[in-house]
């Protein structure tokens, strides 16, 4: 427990016990009225700024000293100089106050570190706006209904915590680096009332955060969400006889009230310490670490001239080229994250600024919504104006790597990714890496077991073939990917190219090419390892060759049995759990025969898983019979089977024996009650499971704390029946090395 000396205090934290330099044992009050009013004056006269007279509202209500902020907003000088912060970016100057804020008064925005995931709520539609030919500093958020907000809000907190925290630095030294803030309209499209506030755009993990410390170690990030969704959009009721508030000021005045309920139980227990000599709480220090949080609060945005960008677009394009600068370059996500960032900002400064241009304004934006997830799979016969074209994830992906590897889009999407990330160029495998994470959006969470491995072997060059990127081709829609080897074998470079893209694309998600494909050589074909090296576009292009049947038609059975909604059961990743009887089964990848009417191999009926292995032979045979110690017909070496847990047996019927079972009853007994509990186990994780296919956060089995639990409990399971294997399965135990393929595969990576 803490004390209220001045002073280093220790704070219990899960686990572990945080040293507080210090923290305020005085909260500040509510701003005061006439000073908010300054505020709101100070700024719509300011001409450097623009605003709407809610949005200033807003930013008065959020700051915690409005009369500072005023004396910021002072009349600039004719020689233009003023005290708000300016930030220049490309083709626009963007001008801020500073400010310490209520942590209540701010809602986190979309959050770009997760960008590249599959989550249960979709992200609002923004929509920039202007006054006349001048763009404000403020956007709009569009959600379905209230519900649609909340929900969202509260994934955002959850997801966030997931990925990353700092809550044990912000208890021992509070947020001290500022958020860039901004005001936002919230819009409803059921015709609820909308609402004006600040959300953060850069800092919502500290925002997470803050709320993590505020809540308290004890409670799950799902808590942790539930409450700051519900602090933020507590509403006070409407008293009988007053005028009606608009929602906004109802929103407003729900949350005052939440701070004053805080500020005075906090200041309460400060008084009582002192008094009596007590300790303060953990939580009031908490309390005291979280109130406030400093903000760079956006309210002016000027476009340059030679801005090319329509003028309600400047502001967010403004923002997200600050972003960028600060989460690509210095403080960056993770990989995925920044491609997705790159790759969609860059789509649409092309579609903005050459769209009109090249006749393609209308299918652009429509490929744009594709690749940002605002558009599905069914929509793109719509899109490209075919009705032919299947509106599956496949062809979806097939559309786009097309679609975006065209010139003069292709060249163009390169320049404006170079100049977002401040490189000089860009090659084939950067600007591969860059549609990885944009195509995989359809089945990122159904199939996450594969996600880093391949977007590995996108940035290894993925599909972008030679011929693939040449611009003498069109995607071929079929219903029947084996329908095309004919025609691709007799010279169609369109059928040829079509089944590079879609059987690459199915090889690629389901983990059977990966990123520096052959550092694990073999020369006898064996799961997890390849003939020879090569890049991933290297191999795709050597299936896809002119003549290469095998090559086309090991293309044609992939892209045809691929799912987008489930792994296939010859995946080099990990095997599931046993699938329970009668249910779906999971596809295969097959390898070819040549001989066969369908072209599928087969060994005594049963048809013949494909490998790593089997893939880059078939893409160069006579390079990888070069290395073989023997010629003659190819076959994989089968994968290791799923493991099959025991069937608890039925009790045993008659008489109860009124004596003492003997030890062998007595462990037989318990051996079928540990045998159904695995078995409930079993279920619960199928279960488990089931749910996370549709997402991808938050974490199938909790945050690391809760994951640790269980793997500690699972692991001591493990060890104890390792410990007691029966001697006759040690003596006939097969080589338990035959699934490490996948684990050889993964070092190489």
């Amino acid at each position: 427990m803490s004390k209220p000396a001045n002073r280093p205090v220790t704070v219990e934290w899960g686990k572990e016990t945080v040293v507080v330099s210090d923290f305020p044992r005085e909260l500040p009050g509510a701003s005061n009225v006439d000073d908010r009013i300054k505020l709101v004056n100070a700024g719509t006269a300011n001409r450097l700024t623009g605003l709407t007279d809610d949005a200033w509202h807003a930013v008065a209500r959020a700051s915690t000293v409005p009369a500072l902020v005023a004396q910021q907003l002072s009349k600039p000088a004719d020689d233009g100089a003023s005290l708000l912060l300016e930030e220049h970016v490309d083709g626009a100057t963007l001008r801020s106050v500073h400010s310490r804020v209520w942590l209540s008064e701010l809602f986190p925005g979309i959050q770009p570190r997760t960008s590249q995931e599959k989550l249960d709520e979709d992200d609002p539609k923004v929509i920039g706006e202007a006054d006349g030919d001048r763009p404000l500093a403020l956007l709009h958020y569009r959600y379905r209904d209230r519900d649609h907000l909340r929900a969202h809000i509260e994934q955002t907190i959850s997801v966030t915590l997931h990925r990353n925290s700092y809550a044990e630095s912000i208890l021992a030294r509070r947020v001290t680096r500022a958020l860039i803030v901004h005001p936002v309209i919230y819009e409803f499209e059921d015709g609820t009332e909308p609402v004006t506030a600040l959300i953060a755009r850069d800092g919502i993990t500290r925002l997470a955060s803050a709320w993590k410390v505020f809540v308290g170690a004890e409670f799950s990030n799902e808590n942790v969400a539930t409450l700051a969704a519900a602090t933020l959009l507590h509403e006070r009721r409407q008293p009988a006889g007053e005028p009606s508030k608009p929602l906004t000021q109802r929103l407003a005045l729900g949350r005052e009230e939440s701070r004053k309920t805080l500020h005075t139980s906090f200041t309460q227990e400060i008084t009582d310490a002192a008094n009596g000599g007590g300790e303060v709480s953990d939580r009031a220090v908490r309390i005291a670490q979280t109130y406030l949080v400093p903000a760079h609060i956006a309210v002016g945005i000027e476009a340059h001239e030679r801005s090319a960008l329509r003028t309600a677009d400047v502001f967010d394009d403004a923002l997200r080229s600050i972003l960028a600068s600060v989460h690509v370059e210095f403080k960056p996500w993770d990989e995925a994250a920044k491609n997705v960032e790159v790759a969609t900002r860059a789509l649409k400064l092309v579609v903005q600024t050459r769209a009109v241009e090249w006749g393609l304004e209308q299918q652009l934006q429509g490929v744009h919504a594709l690749a940002t997830g605002r558009l599905g799979e069914s929509e793109v016969p719509a899109v490209f104006e075919d009705a032919t074209i299947p509106g599956t994830a496949l062809w979806r992906a097939i559309y786009l790597v097309h679609t975006l590897t065209r010139p003069p889009l292709h060249e163009e999407l390169k320049n404006r990714a170079k100049d977002i990330k401040n490189d000089r160029r860009m090659s084939t495998k950067g600007y591969a890496g860059l549609l990885g994470p944009v195509i995989d959006m359809a089945w990122r969470a159904e199939k996450s077991s594969a996600l880093a491995q391949a977007r590995n072997a996108w940035n290894n060059g993925g599909v972008l073939s030679a011929d693939v990127l040449s611009d003498n081709w069109v995607p071929v829609p079929t219903e029947d990917f084996t329908s095309l080897v004919e025609p691709a074998l007799q010279g169609d470079t369109n059928a040829r190219c079509t089944l590079a893209v879609a059987g690459g694309i199915a090889l690629i998600a389901d983990k059977l090419l990966t990123r520096n494909v052959g550092s694990a050589v073999s020369s006898d074909p064996q799961a997890g390892k390849v003939p020879f090296r090569a890049d991933v576009s290297v191999v795709i292009g050597g299936l896809a060759k002119e003549g290469n049947a095998l090559g086309l038609w090991l293309l044609a059975h992939a892209a045809q049995r691929f799912e987008a909604s489930t792994m296939p059961s010859n995946t080099s990743a990990r095997p599931r759990l046993g699938l329970p009887p009668g249910g779906p089964q999971p596809y295969q990848h097959v390898m070819v025969d040549l001989t066969a009417p369908d072209r599928v191999a087969r060994d005594g009926g049963a048809e013949k898983a494909l490998s790593t292995w089997d893939v880059v032979y078939a893409s160069d045979e006579s390079r990888a019979r070069k290395r073989m110690p023997v010629t003659g017909t190819v076959t994989a070496s089968p994968l290791a089977p799923a493991p099959v847990f025991p069937t608890p047996l039925p009790p045993t019927a008659g008489t109860p024996n009124l004596r003492k079972p003997s030890t062998a009853q007595q462990k037989d007994d318990h051996r079928r009650v540990l045998a159904g509990q695995l078995d409930d186990a079993k279920e619960t994780l199928r279960a488990l499971e089931d749910l996370g296919r549709g997402t991808t956060y938050p974490p199938l089995l909790g945050a690391t704390e809760e994951w640790s639990k269980l793997l500690e409990a699972a692991v001591d399971i493990l060890t104890t029946i390792k410990e007691h294997k029966p001697k006759e399965a040690e003596d006939n135990e097969e080589d338990e090395e035959g699934e490490g393929g996948e684990d050889d595969e993964a070092a190489s990576a």
